[in-house]
């Protein structure tokens, strides 16, 4: 009989690639056909930034993840085929950015990601 842990979302992992910087890590969360909505300052509601696949959320999270700023994960919550995070990041001149993001999962993989996230101007 098999057990609910090769299905269940890591959050362990989640907080090594956010805190770490390491997008090889982030990207072990996506499934294969992933979809990620960015919603901010540029890319506003009713026209989000929509990356597909696993290709397109990996350069994504090289570009952030190679920037000189630190991340946090400040809140993680799952519950079935659903989770939510917050992320707080700084550059080193001191602007702060601020993400929250929903997510949608399937066999503990995240197929769907919102995210919101606003800077200091």
């Amino acid at each position: 009989m098999g057990t609910e842990t090769g299905s269940r979302f890591d959050t362990d992992t989640l907080r090594r690639g956010i805190e770490g910087s390491v997008a090889e890590t982030l990207l072990s969360l996506y499934a294969d056909d992933a979809e990620m909505r960015i919603v901010d300052h540029n890319t506003q509601p009713s026209h989000p930034k929509v990356l597909h696949g696993r290709d397109e959320i990996a350069r994504m999270l090289e570009e952030v993840c190679g920037r000189d700023m630190t991340h946090k994960l400040e809140n993680c919550v799952v519950q079935g085929d659903r989770a939510a995070f917050s992320e707080s990041c700084e550059y080193p001149d001191g602007v702060r950015v601020l993400s929250e993001s929903m997510l949608s999962l399937r066999d503990g993989k995240i197929v769907e990601q919102t995210m919101v996230q606003a800077w200091d101007e």
